[in-house]
Formats: structure tokens, sequence, C-alpha cells
């Protein structure tokens, strides 16, 4: 069976939700294994280091052995084995569409938003076991991150979601950051009620489950 490697954070709980948006069911479809990060647990063992020699979050293992890394592709697999409900688009024009709302988040949003936490609110876990920036620059790069939320709200306008007229990858991957902000003590921007009610909005989904379990 398939199995997800997973653990606290943004990046395997977008997975996660993925996997609960497609209707998969852990134990049915899917085995999940969990790794502690605070601990370091991702980086000690050393049978998921030889999975993936990044020892990062989520890792996907295959059947046949492949190990499939980063939340992104791992997505985008699943939805080709499972293209309904479909949250890539179904033509060209479509997926090319989520695509570049989802790049546009990620590049805009969710790196300097990761970088900061890092650099701040997360720097006693991430400063010894990587580089970060200093904490000045982190809270430089969070308030950066902060000003992209407000042209993402400003995108949104009256809809509750960026692309295509219904529920997307782009609308799922802004969803998951934004829970990821709340559980580290973030709060949206003045400013962004759009993003207020999307987040209300799709807090009654399913996938917002994933967001308040212990882990």
């Amino acid at each position: 069976m398939t199995t997800l490697h997973s653990s606290l954070g943004p990046n395997p709980r977008l997975a996660r939700m993925f996997m609960v948006e497609k209707g998969l069911v852990e134990g049915r479809d899917f085995t999940r294994v969990h790794y502690d990060i605070i601990s370091g647990q991702n980086r000690q063992d050393a049978g998921y280091v030889a999975r993936n020699p990044l020892a990062t979050t989520p890792t996907l293992e295959l059947d046949d052995g492949t190990c499939l890394t980063e939340s992104w592709p791992i997505c985008e697999y699943i939805e080709e084995l499972h293209p309904e409900p479909n949250l890539f688009g179904t033509t060209p024009v479509e997926r090319a569409t989520v695509r570049k709302w989802a790049r546009l988040f990620d590049q805009e949003v969710v790196v300097p938003m990761t970088m900061g936490f890092r650099a701040t609110t997360g720097r006693p876990m991430f400063a010894p076991r990587m580089s970060v920036l200093s904490e000045s620059a982190g809270a430089e790069i969070f308030a950066m991150a902060d000003e992209k939320w407000r042209l993402f709200d400003g995108f949104l306008g009256e809809s509750d979601h960026i692309a295509l007229g219904r529920f997307t990858f782009a609308d799922l991957m802004m969803f998951a950051f934004a829970n990821f902000g709340f559980t580290v003590g973030w709060k949206l921007p003045e400013g962004t009620d759009n993003l207020a009610r999307f987040v209300a909005t799709h807090n009654q989904r399913p996938c917002a489950g994933v967001w308040k379990e212990a882990e």
C-alpha cells in the first residue's frame, strides 16, 4: 500500500488535505507514518533519509519503492491517479491557470513567510539545523509576505476562489498556508477582509479537519 511519510508543517498537511479532497482514506487507500520534526526524528531515521536524502516531509512511497518528494508534485501525481474531483483543471488552459496562481502564491507568499518564520518564531527549532536569516531580516521578510497577502486579497475580490471560479489546488495552497500561519501566532494582515471570508468559507471543507488534529 502507498505510504505517506508525514509530519507537522504546512507542506505535509497540504498533501494530506489534497488526499481528503480526493476522498482518499487513511488506512484504506494509504498508510501514514508520522515523524516528530521537532526532535529531528526525520533527520535521524536512517530508513527515512535513504528514501529522501534531504529528510524533508512529505514523501510519498509507492508500492514499487519509488519515493516522490515535495507536496506539489505529490498532489499532481495523485490528481493523475484520481482525476475527480478535479483540482488542477481539465484543459491545458485551466491547468496553466491553476499552476500560474499556485506558483505566484508560492513565490510571493510561501517563500518569504516560511523564511521569516524560520528566522523569528521558529528560530529555536531551525537555526541549529540550517542556515537562517538574521532575526531582523526575518522580521522584514515576514512583513513583505504580509504585503503579498494583501495583494492576493485584491486578486480574490468578492470570489472565494483564486482560479476557475471553483475550488482548485491554488485555493488549497492558500488555505493551507493561512492555517499554518495561525498555528504559529500569525494573523491575517489588516485590510484583508476578502481573505478572512475565504478562510471562513473553506473552514467548512472536510480537509480543514487536518489542522484540528493533534499530532
